[in-house]
């Protein structure tokens, strides 16, 4: 049987994090640590729950079922299930978070030198996901190509980038904005939903199995328990990481005070403390963590569209590297502003999805449970999200009036009543059928 050395678990641990790393896990801790000054502390645990915590239970589940996101979503039945999950693929992949990791990584790491021009991002872009398509279409390599060299690299710029912010802060922490004051915890835990790393989770389980599978390993137990290690290890990296960023943005009032995103903040921030130097090491910090990321995303959609179509696992590498390369191409702004509905509406799915996983031994039939709970966050979850876009003429106005409504989250109660009253009911009639 064969069994990982520790070199093999590290360099996992090291792909499971320069997957998870990626666009959004660079931006929005500068941004969050600016407008929390005062209240860092609690808004980057807040941060740290939905960024680090919710994926790493993510694995942990996936891990468990010993598969990818079909396992999770079998006791919904295999229609419903099948669309959630292609909802998430389409979401994580060539709709949203693919392209943001090229458009992003360009603004940060390449626009400072070559401007925003129109031609300028689509070369850029063109020659990222030519990269991207190289590293995707052998995945078994991923390890190797990912684990063994890029993380590295990315490792020792983040340390230099993460150890400047700490040590080297441009400023005194300052003044908390008025969105932070009132509730900079629930706030943190929102903006976590940005990095889109739950959703990452969801997709990026099943690359971590394979890539354990095609090094030898074939026992189940193995792979559950190498996948925990690897998502351990990620964990830990993705925390300090972005508590060195939150760090950053709160120290960056002074010289970055009327910046308007994190992009702009650690552009800042790295021209001042670093000059052009930096600017160099910050785009190579960028370029590598978006695009290992890209590659994950790319290889994770093409195993899971290759097995749900009649077309193989190239054809859909081919075919969504292309269409990200489309949809980068319509710029950040534009890409943030249609994804954060988007991800209000399914951020409660896929937390719920994966804590029914996770109490899978109290259920005494899933299905009982899975089902009406799912139901009512749908409903929930898609009016959040219509408020999120601007849409609150489509929303009830009951649906307004519910606790924590207005930060996104009207759903948490629903939801949990409904979990109760279907626990309650699974209870009885598993009781009644045993004792027939």
């Amino acid at each position: 049987m064969t069994r990982l050395k520790g070199l093999d678990l590290l360099a996992l641990g090291f792909m499971t994090f320069a997957l998870f790393l990626g666009a959004g896990n660079i931006i929005f801790p500068p941004s969050a640590g600016m407008a929390a000054g005062q209240s860092l502390w609690f808004a980057a645990l807040g941060f740290l729950l939905t960024g680090v915590g919710l994926p790493l239970l993510t694995v942990v589940a996936l891990a468990r079922v010993g598969g990818g996101m079909d396992r999770l979503t079998a006791p919904l039945g295999r229609g419903a299930g099948t669309l959630l999950a292609v909802a998430v693929y389409l979401a994580i992949g060539p709709l949203f978070a693919t392209p943001r990791t090229a458009v992003v990584s360009f603004e940060m790491g390449i626009a400072p030198f070559t401007g925003n021009a129109a031609v300028s991002l689509f070369v850029y872009t063109a020659l990222f996901f030519s990269a991207t398509l190289f590293l995707a279409v052998n995945p078994g390599q991923l390890v190797n190509r990912v684990g063994k060299f890029i993380t590295p690299v990315l490792l020792a710029a983040l340390l230099v980038l993460g150890g400047a912010a700490v040590f080297a802060p441009a400023g005194d922490i300052g003044v908390t904005a008025e969105s932070y004051r009132s509730g900079p915890l629930l706030k943190g835990f929102l903006e976590g939903y940005l990095t889109m790393d739950t959703l990452g989770a969801l997709v990026f389980g099943i690359v971590i199995a394979t890539a354990i599978r095609d090094r030898g390993v074939s026992s189940p137990a193995l792979v559950t328990r190498y996948s925990m290690v690897a998502g351990a290890i990620a964990a830990l990296g993705l925390s300090l990481v972005y508590l060195a960023l939150f760090y950053l943005g709160a120290t960056s009032q002074g010289i970055a005070g009327e910046a308007q995103n994190g992009v702009q903040i650690l552009t800042t921030y790295v021209q001042h403390t670093f000059g052009t130097t930096g600017s160099l090491l910050l785009a190579i910090v960028i370029t590598l963590a978006c695009l290992t990321t890209a590659v994950g995303l790319t290889t994770a959609c093409g195993e899971f569209f290759s097995g749900l179509m009649p077309v193989g696992y190239r054809t859909v590498v081919v075919v969504f590297t292309l269409f990200s390369l489309l949809v980068a191409n319509q710029g950040l702004t534009q890409l943030i502003s249609v994804s954060v509905p988007v991800l209000v509406g399914l951020y409660p799915l896929a937390i719920m999805l994966v804590a029914l996983n996770l109490l899978d031994r109290c259920w005494v039939s899933p299905s009982r449970v899975f089902v009406p709970v799912m139901a009512v966050t749908l409903v929930f979850g898609v009016a959040d999200g219509l408020s999120a876009a601007g849409f609150t003429d489509l929303v009830p106005v009951l649906f307004t009036k519910l606790p924590l409504a207005a930060q996104s989250m009207g759903w948490l109660v629903p939801v949990l009543v409904t979990l109760v009253i279907a626990f309650a009911m699974d209870r009885l009639v598993g009781e009644r059928r045993l004792a027939t």
